[in-house]
């Protein structure tokens, strides 16, 4: 196998994904997006120029044949897999009382699904080569939100993460929760405005995800939450 590093991302087109995309290829690896949108890969790929690097992949992070499908081609067009992030989600902004379950169903599927789907797939290219799972979490699998749903399929990522490691760290797997306070991305698109006070940016997210991607081997940083400063809970 080459010695350059392979990152399979999903949600990897914009906010968070994108961002850790673009550090990893900057950091010398060969790197696959996935996401739903056919044109916004597109648009990705042309921003950075078309890097032989780049693979970006259409398809559904909820269902397991897109996500296998994605998995298979990356190892077989770069002969390896070292890291996947589970970043694709979303929030319906609505609550369990008084919200729209019309939206909860594919809001599930994506956020807790989603990444066991994409763990499920993976797992023997990364016992190969001794690889790591991260799962994008959030603050809100942490801090109970009054009526949260979205909050509560980022705790069910919580403890994915921890059962996960509990299993793969015995095949040398290692396995990271990066769980975000408020970041400034798409993802408040459908909420209609960003929220009040000081937000992180994808950038600074990102950060935090290549930062346990260069941990010493042998060393297993499990959960790391980021919050802007001046964001109480």
């Amino acid at each position: 196998m080459s010695e350059s590093r392979v990152a399979l991302i999903t949600g990897g087109g914009s906010g968070i994904g994108a961002a850790v995309a673009r550090q990893l290829l900057d950091a010398g690896h060969r790197v696959a997006v996935t996401g739903r949108g056919e044109e916004r890969l597109r648009g990705f790929a042309e921003e950075l120029g078309r890097p032989g690097e780049l693979l970006t992949f259409a398809g559904d992070t909820a269902v397991y044949d897109d996500v296998r499908s994605a998995v298979d081609a990356t190892v077989k067009a770069f002969g390896r897999l070292d890291t996947v992030v589970a970043n694709a989600g979303f929030a319906t902004h609505d609550t369990v009382a008084e919200g729209d379950p019309a939206g909860w169903t594919d809001m599930v599927l994506t956020n807790v699904l989603g990444p066991a789907l994409l763990i499920r797939a993976s797992i023997d290219a990364l016992r190969e080569t001794r690889g790591r799972i991260v799962l994008v979490g959030s603050v809100a699998g942490f801090v109970h939100g009054p009526g949260n749903v979205y909050g509560a399929t980022k705790w069910a990522v919580t403890g994915l993460a921890e059962n996960t490691r509990r299993q793969v760290t015995e095949w040398g797997v290692g396995v990271t929760l990066v769980a975000p306070g408020r970041v400034e991305t798409p993802f408040w698109d459908s909420y209609g405005s960003l929220p009040p006070g000081h937000l992180l940016t994808a950038e600074q997210i990102a950060d935090s995800v290549v930062w346990a991607l260069r941990q010493p081997e042998g060393v297993d940083v499990n959960t790391v939450v980021v919050r802007p400063v001046g964001q109480p809970v």
